[in-house]
């Protein structure tokens, strides 16, 4: 309750200084800055609260970003939504980072190979039957309908890589809040990682294909020059800077959160400018630092938990801040379609892709239900897009911020069903504590 009445509070203060910065004429003045301020808590307090009912975080800073944004309560004005997106590269180089630091090939080794096996089959199962939906039903989607032939099919092998990608931030925070151990939560974060992994290549793949059919300038140098120069370079470049944090961590180990942020920064940026791809940059790094040099006891944990909240918090509230509401209630029918398709295909191709690996059991079959949920990584590929291409990129971008916050409400559900039946079938996958009980039994119901 006191939540609730402090975010009542923080809204109507920022309600109050966005007026009256507008009725001065000085919307990119203090006022501005000192609203933004107020918003960016509000958020959080969004988060908190929704974490109160067992969904993400980020599910908050989404929808508050949408209520306040310019296109349906008008806390924030354009001005200031556009504001926010200043760190919509960094918040994508880092999500990246932690998703690297997820992969420990120690860890998955004995099984790594029958799960790679699984969401291989998955990955092009669902790809495949994604792409030709896409382009049969191109000419209905609300996107760039003209187009056919090679651009046509280009476009619709992007678009069906981008609703493949999973979620290993929203599996990771059900798993934590959760406090779940067993093969079930181990067989999810390993198929959400993995999967992004091959996702971000195919994203890259995907996106060249796109430059090419589409006759954009950056496809001059040659699809197969840019390709190698993309992936391995990108990879080159973030494990060159991830060896170098993993030695700053191991003999300084110092203002951890200050140079994680630092790291994204330098990887969003510079590899930006240097052709890079941030997603394959990024993830490199956090590969390299899991992997070859990890670091000693919990620095890095609590600086990340430190430093990715308020770029996350950011991040999001840009996101749904910068979502125009006409565009989503256009696509709204579309985006419930392409949900539905999804669902269906992830449980069919999850079931396939077990039976291929030889993968038997409660946790293979119930795996499906972990692997809905879609956020940054999606939210990210899908901002990376409007960015080259914003003369339809926006008509993508929304209907990937429809898709995900559907996604976001179902996705943690069942995940959580799902951890909860392995549980009652004697797996141990979601282990609750006294102090976890105590505090469920005294929440109000």
């Amino acid at each position: 309750m006191s939540r609730l009445l402090a975010l009542a509070i923080i809204v109507a203060t920022t309600a109050v200084v966005t007026h009256a910065s507008a009725a001065t004429g000085r919307g990119g003045g203090p006022g501005t800055a000192l609203a933004i301020g107020f918003a960016l808590i509000a958020a959080s307090l969004t988060g908190e609260l929704f974490e109160r009912f067992r969904l993400p975080r980020i599910s908050g800073y989404l929808l508050f970003g949408v209520v306040c944004g310019p296109f349906v309560g008008a806390i924030l004005t354009p001005a200031m939504a556009r504001e926010l997106q200043i760190v919509n590269g960094v918040a994508i180089a880092l999500i990246a980072f932690i998703a690297g630091l997820e992969i420990n090939v120690v860890r998955l080794r004995p099984q790594l190979r029958a799960m790679m096996t699984m969401g291989g089959v998955m990955l092009a199962l669902m790809w495949v039957s994604l792409s030709l939906l896409f382009f049969l039903a191109w000419p209905w989607l609300p996107i760039l309908p003209d187009v056919d032939g090679l651009a046509r099919a280009a476009l619709s092998t992007l678009v069906a890589t981008v609703t493949v990608s999973f979620s290993p931030t929203v599996s990771i925070a059900v798993i934590t809040e959760s406090r779940a151990r067993g093969p079930l939560s181990e067989l999810v974060l390993a198929l959400v990682v993995l999967a992004d992994l091959m996702l971000i290549l195919l994203f890259t793949l995907s996106m060249e294909g796109v430059r090419f059919a589409l006759g954009s300038s950056q496809a001059g140098h040659g699809i197969l020059s840019g390709l190698a120069w993309e992936i391995f370079g990108s990879f080159a470049f973030g494990g060159i800077v991830g060896a170098c944090f993993a030695f700053y961590l191991r003999y300084v180990g110092r203002e951890v959160t200050v140079m994680l942020l630092g790291v994204a920064i330098l990887l969003s940026q510079v590899g930006g400018a240097l052709h890079f791809e941030p997603l394959l940059a990024a993830l490199a790094a956090g590969l390299v630092v899991e992997n070859i040099a990890p670091p000693e006891g919990d620095a890095l944990r609590l600086a990340v938990e430190r430093g990715a909240l308020p770029v996350l918090v950011l991040f999001f509230a840009a996101a749904g801040a910068n979502l125009h509401i006409g565009a989503l209630a256009d696509v709204g029918v579309f985006a419930v379609a392409i949900v539905t398709v999804r669902m269906v295909l992830i449980y069919g191709s999850a079931k396939a892709g077990a039976r291929v690996a030889g993968l038997a059991g409660e946790a293979p079959s119930l795996a499906w239900m972990g692997l809905v949920s879609q956020a940054g990584v999606t939210l990210g590929l899908a901002i990376l897009i409007n960015t080259e291409f914003p003369d339809w990129g926006g008509n993508l971008y929304a209907l990937i911020v429809a898709m995900i916050t559907l996604h976001e409400i179902v996705g943690p559900i069942l995940f959580r069903s799902a951890l909860t039946r392995a549980r009652e079938v004697g797996r141990m996958d979601l282990v609750e504590s006294p102090e976890r009980r105590a505090a469920d039994a005294e929440a109000p119901a």
